[in-house]
């Protein structure tokens, strides 16, 4: 898959961490990888965003973009409006993901939040830029309680768009998992529809960085270039 859009299952879940253990993966075997972010909120100008923060983990190789940023951390399409700033479009976004891909082995697109957040005012979301970019959608979800209902009503929202799921990662997996936790690995298959493709550790952001990408292919299933 040239170009893979990552969403989650809400935010503040591991997504940005997920997606920097792909791209650092994807690296290790030899893959050009580039990272999109659409729209970047809650981070001033000055600031570094979810796209470097991929960068610090995974490495210099990584080539990234961001097609907006608005500066309350808000759905893109309130933050847009808020600032007074255009809102992004499915279409740029699609555009710049196809451009990436000609120079690239791999496009990582990071949504914001979950799949229907809102972009624009006119309702378009991640999977709208999705399908119109052809590409499957990974889907990050938390642990616990209340993830099963999450992971199944992402995938409703997948099936409606038309669009394909290679499956699902957990992006903060506790030392010390509870029982919901440890049950869900075995229920997010069938809320998902699609397979369970890895566990990363919670507070693996907080790793020295060449740790990180020692282990990021052990947290990922082979289909997404791992060995775990």
């Amino acid at each position: 898959m040239p170009v893979l859009f990552v969403t989650g299952t809400c935010t503040e879940i591991g997504k940005t961490v997920t997606t920097a253990a792909l791209a650092a993966t994807a690296l290790g075997r030899g893959r050009s990888v580039a990272v999109l972010k659409p729209a970047q909120t809650g981070v001033a100008l000055d600031e570094p965003g979810d796209a470097a923060e991929v960068v610090r983990l995974a490495g210099p190789r990584v080539t990234t973009a961001e097609l907006a940023r608005y500066p309350e951390p808000l759905a893109p399409a309130t933050a847009a409006r808020r600032a007074g700033l255009p809102p992004v479009r499915p279409e740029e976004i699609a555009e710049a993901a196809a451009k990436l891909a000609a120079s690239h082995d791999l496009v990582l697109v990071e949504g914001a939040g979950g799949l229907l957040v809102r972009f624009d005012d006119a309702g378009s979301t991640l999977a709208d830029a999705a399908r119109l970019a052809g590409a499957p959608v990974l889907v990050v979800a938390q642990a616990g309680l209340g993830a099963l209902n999450a992971v199944a009503l992402t995938a409703l929202a997948l099936r409606a768009y038309g669009l394909d799921s290679p499956g699902v990662v957990v992006g903060s997996w506790p030392a010390a998992p509870g029982l919901a936790a440890r049950c869900n690995l075995d229920d997010f298959p069938e809320a998902a529809g699609a397979p369970l493709l890895g566990r990363i550790p919670e507070g693996a952001g907080g790793l020295p960085p060449e740790e990180f990408r020692t282990r990021a292919p052990g947290w990922l299933a082979p289909a997404l270039g791992g060995t775990g």
